[in-house]
């Protein structure tokens, strides 16, 4: 496959996984928000977490081992935490600005919370690839033999 039709069918793989992650942020988010919180803090801030935690977990087991799986030189327990701990982090920060977006969004429109979400994980989604491919499980420079140079 050419370089570019390997990075298309990357992106294509990780907004794939993403729609499950979506799928599991919102039905988490609808959930909370509806059995569990009943104040504002609980709707937008509380529910919010919970469900972008669960959502991580899910996206990182496919960014792991689908999405990224070439660029994992040794599947282990140690590869897999240290791996997750940089995704978690990383989707962190990216979190906090979907966040912004969300409560922006709310503000600007009076929309539910579960619209609201949705479109700022359309926004925050392209920010979440490239550090998927840049930081998180960017590639490894390859290193030169001891006796080569």
């Amino acid at each position: 496959m050419s370089k570019a039709g390997e990075y298309i069918r990357k992106i294509l793989s990780f907004f794939a996984s993403n729609l499950l992650g979506t799928l599991v942020d919102t039905g988490v988010l609808w959930l909370c928000s509806t059995y569990l919180f009943h104040n504002y803090a609980g709707q937008y801030l509380l529910s919010p977490f919970i469900s972008f935690e669960c959502a991580v977990l899910v996206n990182f087991v496919c960014s792991y081992f689908f999405i990224w799986k070439d660029r994992i030189s040794q599947y282990s327990w140690r590869s897999f935490f240290r791996h997750y701990g940089g995704y978690n982090l990383s989707c962190t920060g990216v979190f906090l600005f979907k966040m912004l977006l969300l409560l922006g969004i709310e503000r600007l429109s009076g929309w539910n919370v579960v619209i609201c979400n949705l479109a700022a994980l359309c926004l925050s989604g392209v920010l979440n690839f490239v550090m998927g491919e840049l930081v998180v499980f960017r590639k490894k420079k390859k290193t030169r033999d001891a006796g080569t140079e």
